[in-house]
Protein backbone atom coordinates (compact mmCIF):
# COMPACT_ATOMS: atom_id res chain seq x y z
CA UNK A 1 0.00 0.00 0.00
CA UNK A 2 1.06 3.36 -0.69
CA UNK A 3 0.40 6.44 0.57
CA UNK A 4 0.57 9.50 -1.97
CA UNK A 5 1.60 13.14 -1.42
CA UNK A 6 0.58 15.91 -3.17
CA UNK A 7 3.07 19.23 -3.42
CA UNK A 8 0.15 20.83 -1.93
CA UNK A 9 1.31 19.05 1.35
CA UNK A 10 4.79 19.56 1.14
CA UNK A 11 6.62 21.58 3.99
CA UNK A 12 8.52 24.32 2.18
CA UNK A 13 11.16 26.75 3.82
CA UNK A 14 13.41 29.73 2.15
CA UNK A 15 17.39 28.59 2.88
CA UNK A 16 19.17 30.69 4.96
CA UNK A 17 21.16 31.95 2.37
CA UNK A 18 18.65 32.85 0.03
CA UNK A 19 19.85 30.71 -2.95
CA UNK A 20 15.99 28.34 -3.05
CA UNK A 21 13.95 26.94 -1.01
CA UNK A 22 13.17 23.28 0.69
CA UNK A 23 10.41 21.22 -0.05
CA UNK A 24 10.28 18.69 2.27
CA UNK A 25 8.08 15.31 1.01
CA UNK A 26 9.08 12.99 3.88
CA UNK A 27 11.00 11.90 6.50
CA UNK A 28 11.30 9.01 9.29
CA UNK A 29 9.32 10.38 12.01
CA UNK A 30 9.65 7.04 13.74
CA UNK A 31 13.67 8.50 15.23
CA UNK A 32 15.10 11.14 16.32
CA UNK A 33 17.06 11.97 15.10
CA UNK A 34 15.32 11.64 11.69
CA UNK A 35 17.19 8.39 9.66
CA UNK A 36 15.98 9.94 6.22
CA UNK A 37 14.42 12.39 4.39
CA UNK A 38 13.38 13.51 0.81
CA UNK A 39 12.91 16.47 -0.51
CA UNK A 40 12.82 18.75 -3.48
CA UNK A 41 15.04 21.75 -3.79
CA UNK A 42 14.39 24.32 -6.27
CA UNK A 43 18.26 26.37 -6.45
CA UNK A 44 17.67 29.88 -8.34
CA UNK A 45 21.72 30.95 -7.39
CA UNK A 46 24.99 29.78 -7.12
CA UNK A 47 26.00 29.38 -3.67
CA UNK A 48 27.15 26.64 -0.87
CA UNK A 49 24.87 23.47 0.23
CA UNK A 50 23.78 22.71 3.82
CA UNK A 51 26.33 19.76 4.82
CA UNK A 52 24.61 17.13 6.99
CA UNK A 53 27.19 15.31 9.02
CA UNK A 54 27.44 11.63 9.16
CA UNK A 55 24.75 11.52 6.62
CA UNK A 56 25.09 10.44 2.80
CA UNK A 57 23.18 11.85 0.34
CA UNK A 58 21.42 11.09 -3.11
CA UNK A 59 21.02 14.09 -5.15
CA UNK A 60 18.85 13.95 -8.40
CA UNK A 61 17.96 16.81 -11.11
CA UNK A 62 14.50 16.34 -11.54
CA UNK A 63 14.33 20.15 -14.12
CA UNK A 64 16.96 21.99 -15.16
CA UNK A 65 20.34 21.30 -17.05
CA UNK A 66 22.48 20.51 -14.04
CA UNK A 67 24.55 21.33 -11.38
CA UNK A 68 28.39 21.74 -11.07
CA UNK A 69 29.14 20.86 -7.33
CA UNK A 70 32.43 22.28 -6.51
CA UNK A 71 34.42 20.02 -3.57
CA UNK A 72 38.01 20.05 -2.56
CA UNK A 73 38.13 16.52 -4.03
CA UNK A 74 37.23 17.99 -6.94
CA UNK A 75 33.91 19.14 -9.09
CA UNK A 76 30.68 16.57 -8.98
CA UNK A 77 28.58 17.08 -12.15
CA UNK A 78 24.65 16.46 -11.16
CA UNK A 79 22.84 16.03 -14.58
CA UNK A 80 18.96 15.55 -15.45
CA UNK A 81 18.01 12.17 -13.96
CA UNK A 82 21.32 10.85 -13.22
CA UNK A 83 21.45 9.82 -9.32
CA UNK A 84 24.10 11.44 -8.23
CA UNK A 85 25.52 9.99 -4.68
CA UNK A 86 27.89 11.98 -2.18
CA UNK A 87 28.51 12.46 1.65
CA UNK A 88 26.80 14.69 3.34
CA UNK A 89 29.60 15.30 4.99
CA UNK A 90 31.20 16.94 1.78
CA UNK A 91 31.54 21.33 1.64
CA UNK A 92 29.98 22.04 -1.55
CA UNK A 93 29.85 25.61 -3.64
CA UNK A 94 27.29 24.90 -6.50
CA UNK A 95 27.24 26.52 -9.98
CA UNK A 96 24.01 25.79 -12.26
CA UNK A 97 24.06 24.97 -15.45
CA UNK A 98 22.00 27.10 -17.81
CA UNK A 99 19.71 28.52 -15.04
CA UNK A 100 17.83 27.17 -11.89
CA UNK A 101 17.16 23.57 -11.44
CA UNK A 102 15.40 21.51 -9.43
CA UNK A 103 16.01 18.69 -7.86
CA UNK A 104 15.15 15.16 -5.70
CA UNK A 105 17.37 14.37 -2.69
CA UNK A 106 17.81 11.28 -0.36
CA UNK A 107 19.40 12.23 2.86
CA UNK A 108 19.78 9.26 4.83
CA UNK A 109 21.97 8.13 7.89
CA UNK A 110 24.26 4.80 6.00
CA UNK A 111 24.50 3.25 9.79
CA UNK A 112 20.79 3.36 9.96
CA UNK A 113 19.45 3.00 6.89
CA UNK A 114 20.64 1.05 2.97
CA UNK A 115 19.61 3.18 -0.02
CA UNK A 116 19.73 3.55 -3.78
CA UNK A 117 17.99 5.58 -5.95
CA UNK A 118 17.02 4.98 -9.85
CA UNK A 119 15.68 6.83 -12.98
CA UNK A 120 12.99 4.47 -14.81
CA UNK A 121 11.46 5.57 -17.98
CA UNK A 122 7.68 3.92 -18.76
CA UNK A 123 6.22 1.48 -20.34
CA UNK A 124 7.23 -0.67 -17.34
CA UNK A 125 6.19 -2.79 -14.84
CA UNK A 126 7.74 -3.41 -11.58
CA UNK A 127 6.64 -5.59 -8.62
CA UNK A 128 7.93 -3.75 -5.81
CA UNK A 129 9.69 -6.06 -2.93
CA UNK A 130 9.41 -5.68 0.79
CA UNK A 131 12.14 -2.67 1.09
CA UNK A 132 10.17 0.65 1.37
CA UNK A 133 10.03 2.47 -2.08
CA UNK A 134 9.90 5.90 -2.64
CA UNK A 135 8.52 7.06 -6.20
CA UNK A 136 8.20 10.63 -7.63
CA UNK A 137 6.29 11.19 -10.81
CA UNK A 138 8.07 13.57 -13.26
CA UNK A 139 5.74 12.77 -16.46
CA UNK A 140 3.37 10.84 -17.70
CA UNK A 141 0.71 8.00 -16.34
CA UNK A 142 2.26 5.82 -13.25
CA UNK A 143 -0.30 4.00 -11.38
CA UNK A 144 0.68 2.42 -7.48
CA UNK A 145 -1.50 -0.89 -6.71
CA UNK A 146 -3.95 0.62 -9.39
CA UNK A 147 -3.94 4.33 -7.70
CA UNK A 148 -2.87 6.96 -10.16
CA UNK A 149 -0.48 9.05 -9.12
CA UNK A 150 0.06 12.71 -10.29
CA UNK A 151 2.41 14.13 -11.51
CA UNK A 152 4.71 16.00 -9.66
CA UNK A 153 3.07 13.61 -6.55
CA UNK A 154 5.22 11.60 -4.19
CA UNK A 155 4.25 8.26 -3.11
CA UNK A 156 5.74 5.69 -0.29
CA UNK A 157 4.97 2.25 0.88
CA UNK A 158 6.42 -1.83 0.76
CA UNK A 159 5.45 -4.43 -2.09
CA UNK A 160 2.47 -4.07 -4.59
CA UNK A 161 3.13 -3.20 -8.41
CA UNK A 162 3.91 -0.38 -10.16
CA UNK A 163 2.94 0.57 -13.53
CA UNK A 164 4.57 3.29 -15.78
CA UNK A 165 2.77 3.78 -19.18
CA UNK A 166 4.23 4.78 -22.29
CA UNK A 167 6.74 8.02 -22.13
CA UNK A 168 5.91 8.07 -18.18
CA UNK A 169 9.61 9.03 -15.94
CA UNK A 170 9.78 8.44 -12.10
CA UNK A 171 12.57 8.65 -9.57
CA UNK A 172 12.64 5.38 -7.35
CA UNK A 173 13.95 5.68 -4.10
CA UNK A 174 14.17 2.52 -2.04
CA UNK A 175 15.43 1.92 1.20
CA UNK A 176 15.98 -0.68 3.83
CA UNK A 177 16.98 -0.68 7.56
CA UNK A 178 20.46 -2.26 8.06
Amino acid sequence: MFRIVRPKEFTTTPWKNGGGVTHEVLRDKGADPWRWRISIAEVSTDGPFSTFAGLARVLTVIEGGGLDLHTPDGVLSARPFQPLAFSGDTPVDSRMVNGPVRDLNLIYDPTAVSASVEVTVGPARIENGPAQTGVFCHRGDVALDGAALPVGAFALGQGGTIILGPEARCVIVRMESV
